[in-house]
């Protein structure tokens, strides 16, 4: 097992390309629900290329439905990387995603294919390009400069959550992941530890590893990436993608969510780390914790896989995809149909100001390091589920350029 203290250091590629050596790459960037995969996938119709994954849940095989994943029938024959791929109980971090995404990318050019990055995870993003991952730390560091180096305004996406009155379990933990940082502050230091805990839960970057010299200031700088990059940022307005996220939702619930949610749902089970951090599992743990053994479905633990089911996990999912249609249609206010409601909208609120997160930091990315990035709109695309526009708009912006030595076909 890799050590938790390996430096984080570049992998051994070389010398540093020139401008004129650097392999050419596409970020498709925007918020949950733009219409990033679909841009993506159809620019294949007129580009030899290859999508590589840059959603932090949809790098984990399962909760297809929640994550959603562009189904096989969706991918259209295009080649996916990193999607569905890593085990969802082991945290795939921005130093993992980087170190899978490099080879790739070089077989992908090897193959005279365009490398197409989608996603809306940034950090993943930022340190595939950036030469620099932030290094070592120091006792000065605040969330400010956290926030500030990962090109965060706010916390993000997830977020560890200790017991305020229960340092010494705060500590210990540090102590188990970073024992250089741990050694650095006071045990009863609740707020650094909990700070350091983060850091560490969002990136994969040890604490006491997070600053060195100039490597702050160099994260995300274009002058410095690895790849000459084209930026498009698919981008919708706030009504249009707040409708789209509630009507995405509940799709989602018609799907079989619920079923994906129920297979993973373990009362003892780490939610701060791999995928059981997705929107849209936490929030149904009250429901579930309620409805299981209300219906005779309890399970038991289990030292080898964690848990146990007391009936099939084939019977639990029909009997709940079934029951859970007859909760939503109940006409009286029972307790499991305010629990279930109620965890749906949290999915649709949580989900509405992930938007808004995303959105903000890519006008970060170009504000603080200067991303030259290409705005397509997707408005009439989400309305009318039609992507030939942003196709058009795509070519029509000056960046026929870029995809010129890739061309297969003209419109």
């Amino acid at each position: 097992m890799e050590s938790l203290v390996t430096s984080l250091s570049n992998p051994s590629d070389g010398e540093p390309r020139s401008d004129e050596e650097k392999p050419m790459v596409v970020v498709i960037m925007g918020a949950t629900g733009a219409g990033k995969s679909r841009l993506a996938i159809d620019l294949a119709d007129y580009f030899p290329i290859e999508i590589i994954n840059a959603d932090s849940m949809q790098v984990y095989s399962g909760l297809d439905v929640l994550t959603n994943k562009v189904t096989l029938d969706e991918q259209k024959g295009v080649t996916h990387h990193l999607l569905g791929t890593e085990n969802p109980n082991v945290e795939f971090t921005a130093k993992l995603f980087r170190d899978s995404a490099i080879p790739l990318i070089d077989e992908i050019c090897s193959r005279h294919h365009l490398p197409v990055i989608v996603g809306g995870t940034n950090y993943y993003i930022q340190a595939l390009l950036s030469p620099f991952l932030v290094d070592e730390s120091t006792n000065s560091m605040d969330d400010g400069s956290i926030r500030k180096a990962l090109g965060e305004e706010e916390h993000p996406d997830f977020q560890v959550h200790y017991e305020e009155n229960n340092c010494s379990y705060s500590f210990d933990h540090l102590k188990d992941v970073d024992p250089v940082a741990a050694a650095r502050i006071h045990p009863n230091n609740l707020r650094k530890i909990n700070q350091y805990l983060n850091l560490y839960a969002h990136s994969g970057i040890l604490p006491s590893k997070f600053y060195q010299e100039k490597t702050v200031e160099n994260w995300g700088r274009v002058e410095n990436f690895r790849y000459h990059c084209c930026f498009i940022c698919v981008d919708a307005s706030l009504p249009v993608l707040d409708q789209y996220v509630e009507e995405r939702v509940d799709v989602m619930v018609d799907r079989g969510l619920l079923n994906e949610v129920c297979d993973i749902y373990n009362i003892n089970a780490d939610y701060t780390r791999g995928l059981r951090q997705a929107i849209g599992v936490r929030e149904f743990e009250n429901f579930l914790r309620v409805y299981l053994p209300e219906v005779g479905h309890a399970r038991v633990n289990d030292s080898d896989c964690g848990f146990i089911y007391l009936v099939p996990p084939d019977k639990i999912n029909q009997d709940l995809e079934e029951n859970m249609k007859e909760i939503l249609r109940s006409a009286t206010e029972n307790r499991l149909k305010v629990l279930l409601e109620g965890a749906i909208d949290n999915v649709k609120a949580n989900t509405r100001r992930l938007v808004r997160r995303q959105k903000r930091r890519i006008q970060r990315l170009q504000v603080l390091y200067g991303w030259d990035i290409n705005f397509v709109d997707s408005t009439e695309a989400i309305l009318c589920t039609n992507v030939s526009r942003m196709i058009l708009s795509v070519i029509s912006r000056g960046l026929w350029g870029f995809f010129l030595p890739f061309t297969v076909q003209i419109f």
